[in-house]
């Protein structure tokens, strides 16, 4: 017994750190962009949902296998949806979490350095990434959080020279997310310039843009009034727009990386030195990036391409290296340190995810009735309407406090008119949506003074059947569910 746990103590240890990260991280398998994925996935699985609307998430689902990939899973393992989505995520945060202390064992000779940066990423996995309204990993599954794992892997095998498992990796990273592999992938380019060739500079900028050139071929600069009203929802795709704070998430990570190759230096410590050399220019050239797109208005389109999600991948790294140092040089093999250091911080993360989910179950276990007034009435609408109903609600429900972010379509697995907040973030990756989804918004509005002709249009308009709407809605309607917050009702 004790042979098998030496052999397999990392292993052992990174499950237990799963375990410990899901439970301060939190667990909601139907919130925020779950909206946009999830639906791809049930609608493998049953194709006779979502006859109306289904645009609004195949436009993902079309550029990806994500969904293909966890709906041959169901049905290999004939797992409940719920079951088989949490295992998932669990999967994705041990194997992220696998990533980063293999990546570390490349920076670091100590065991208490490389549990350092495991540690701090595991505590941290829900802090935002400066501006670019990014999690190091969402409470949920989706895309980014295997695009993650497969990012660092890559970057992994790149700095052993072990070019082809690289390229592997960078094939499943692709595979599931169609944005997200180009950071890690121009990082890799870039590394291998700055570490082979003499006179780099040149070709290390021509590296790191290579994934933005990669994006930027096939756009062309056009907008629309549709559009805009979209676009303007997403400030964070805009520099201009970012606070003074979420600026200094670009520089000081910057600042960071020098000071890192300054020690790594001192202490010989050569790969993390040049690793932290190449994050400095890596960060400069998508810095210009988002410049060049962000700022001439005519360009307005360009900024979807969001060349300050590099940070992501940046943040990833930058905090594996700052968990060894202090692994290193501040915690040492000190118990008592260690906990001074975590203790207090996984409690505040933990706090933090609790203040964005009050209504809700800090982990939604797979089979759990659900404790949200909205998830409650959206699973009812699952288990007792018809497939092909198609419903209308407040196109900015998700928005409204105590409704915590859930998803309509991915929980209620029902057509729905298009929605105010995460629709729109699909029209801004995808403007030829931008016509339709500003005209059925528009035509929700404003729901808060509808009253039973404006329901009556939306039914003759769009075949709307039923509505979900607050307690404090119209009178009149014929409801057939309610709880304290909200009632579902049918349209004669």
């Amino acid at each position: 017994m004790k042979t098998l746990y030496r052999k397999y103590k990392p292993q052992i240890l990174l499950s237990l750190l799963t375990a410990g990260a899901l439970l301060v991280q939190g667990y909601h398998p139907f919130a925020e962009d779950a909206e946009i994925y999830l639906p791809g996935v049930e609608k493998i699985l049953h194709p006779e949902l979502f006859p109306f609307g289904q645009e609004f998430f195949l436009a993902h689902a079309g550029m990806t296998f994500f969904p293909n990939a966890v709906a041959f899973s169901l049905r290999v393992t004939h797992l409940p949806m719920q079951t088989g989505l949490f295992l998932w995520h669990l999967v994705s945060i041990f194997l992220l979490l696998l990533a980063c202390w293999e990546l570390s064992g490349l920076f670091f000779s100590t065991a208490r350095a490389r549990w350092g940066g495991v540690c701090l990423i595991a505590a941290l996995l829900s802090i935002p990434v400066a501006g670019t309204a990014l999690y190091i990993m969402d409470q949920y599954l989706n895309p980014r959080n295997l695009a993650a794992f497969a990012g660092i892997f890559m970057v992994a095998r790149t700095l052993e020279k072990r070019y082809v498992r690289s390229l592997l990796w960078l094939g499943f990273a692709v595979c599931m997310h169609p944005m997200m592999w180009v950071f890690p992938f121009s990082f890799c380019l870039l590394y291998v310039v700055m570490d082979r060739l003499e006179s780099y500079w040149k070709n290390m900028k021509n590296a790191g843009l290579a994934g933005l050139l990669w994006f930027g071929m096939p756009l062309v600069p056009l907008t629309s009034l549709a559009y805009h009203e979209a676009a303007k929802r997403h400030a964070y795709h805009y520099i201009q727009n970012w606070a003074w704070y979420e600026l200094l998430g670009i520089v000081a990570p910057l600042g960071l990386f020098w000071w890192f190759g300054h020690i790594a230096r001192r202490r010989q410590w050569h790969m993390a030195e040049r690793v932290s050399h190449a994050f400095i220019v890596y960060g400069l050239i998508y810095l210009a990036g988002a410049v060049v797109v962000d700022l001439p208005a005519r360009f307005e389109v360009l900024a979807r391409l969001q060349p300050l999600r590099s940070l992501h991948f940046l943040y990833i790294v930058m905090f594996v290296i700052v968990g060894g140092f202090l692994g290193e040089y501040v915690l040492n093999a000190r118990v008592w340190r260690w906990l001074v250091l975590f203790a207090p911080l996984s409690t505040g993360m933990f706090l933090a995810q609790r203040a964005i989910f009050p209504a809700s179950a800090h982990v939604e276990w797979p089979g759990s009735a659900p404790r949200n007034p909205w998830e409650q009435a959206f699973l009812w609408i699952r288990q007792n309407t018809p497939n092909d109903a198609v419903f209308a609600l407040d196109p900015y429900s998700m928005d409204i406090p105590g409704e915590d972010n859930v998803g309509f379509r991915c929980l209620a697995e029902r057509s729905r008119l298009a929605d105010g907040v995460k629709d729109n973030g699909v029209v801004s990756m995808f403007p030829r949506l931008a016509e339709e989804w500003w005209a059925q918004v528009q035509d929700q509005m404003p729901w808060k003074k509808f009253r039973l002709e404006d329901f009556e249009r939306l039914k003759n308009k769009y075949g709307v059947s039923w509505v979900v709407v607050e307690q404090s809605g119209p009178e009149g309607l014929d409801c057939v569910y309610e709880n304290k917050v909200v009632r579902v009702c049918r349209l004669p």
